[in-house]
């Protein structure tokens, strides 16, 4: 019996094709992501006889957040999108505002993914060697559970990129594992509020060093917000809201290890996928 490697998608999602192709490629909606809570959209994305799936949520298919009064979701999925790209940390697949068939909206090239569950709720004998444990529950029957998620560096890295974005719905179903062997975060739609309001299941690693890359990066971030970086975020975000990323790297940075939930707000996401 041979084991195959996983096929390598039609366009790399670290490529640089994938930007020019989900911001000039042509757009053909196939159909609609029913599980979503605002209208997603699944489509077909071609460029230069070039063809890939996208995912596409239009400005006009979203539901206003009373507490997310300013801006557009679309927005601020590409803007976590350009606060991973332009800090190193987390991945996310190359996402931009364009318009599309429905309107202004945001396209994100879709991610292939393997089979291979990255976060997952299991009885406590069946987690893989090294997983993380991140609560303990029990089951409808009243049998132990828990909720925990794989080790991997890649996920380490986007549990950073959460704490900087303030992502406040880092659900099990928002990290995939790439046919490419990496790891990305998507749905961000409800990240970086000047509030404290990080909810995500990636809670592993509590009290444990960022380590030197991590630290390296968040130290090279300020400049950066105040150069390109921060003028590539302005049409998405308010002042207050892209002051509110420096001041999350820099409490990061002076800590030095991942953080703890606070006990004023629920720390996880529900669902948890």
């Amino acid at each position: 019996m041979t084991t195959q490697e996983p096929a390598e998608p039609s366009v790399r999602p670290d490529g640089e094709f994938a930007r020019e192709l989900v911001e000039r490629g042509s757009l053909e909606v196939e159909g609609r992501l029913v599980d979503a809570s605002n209208v997603t959209l699944f489509c077909v994305i071609e460029l230069d006889g070039v063809a890939a799936n996208a995912v596409y949520k239009p400005v006009a298919g979203e539901r206003p957040l009373w507490d997310f009064p300013d801006g557009t979701l679309a927005g601020r999925e590409v803007a976590t999108y350009l606060l991973s790209d332009g800090s190193g940390l987390g991945a996310v697949p190359p996402t931009v505002l364009r318009d599309g068939p429905f309107g202004p909206g945001m396209v994100q090239l879709w991610i292939e993914t393997t089979d291979d569950d990255l976060v997952d709720v299991r009885a406590p004998e069946e987690l893989p060697d090294g997983w993380r444990v991140v609560l303990h529950a029990h089951d409808r029957m009243g049998e132990p559970a828990v909720l925990a998620h794989a080790d991997r560096p890649e996920m380490r890295s986007l549990a950073l990129l959460d704490i900087i974005a303030n992502n406040t719905d880092r659900k099990g179903g928002h990290v995939l594992g790439g046919v490419d062997g990496r790891v990305y975060g998507v749905d961000h739609g409800i990240c970086l509020h000047t509030d404290p309001k990080l909810r995500t299941v990636l809670w592993g690693w509590i009290g444990e060093p960022i380590g030197d890359e991590a630290t390296e990066k968040l130290r090279e971030l300020p400049a950066k917000l105040d150069g390109d970086l921060g003028e590539q975020l302005k049409p998405h975000l308010i002042g207050l809201e892209i002051g509110a990323i420096r001041e999350r790297a820099e409490q990061l940075l002076a800590a030095g290890v991942f953080p703890e939930p606070a006990d004023d707000w629920r720390a996880v996401p529900w669902p948890l996928f």
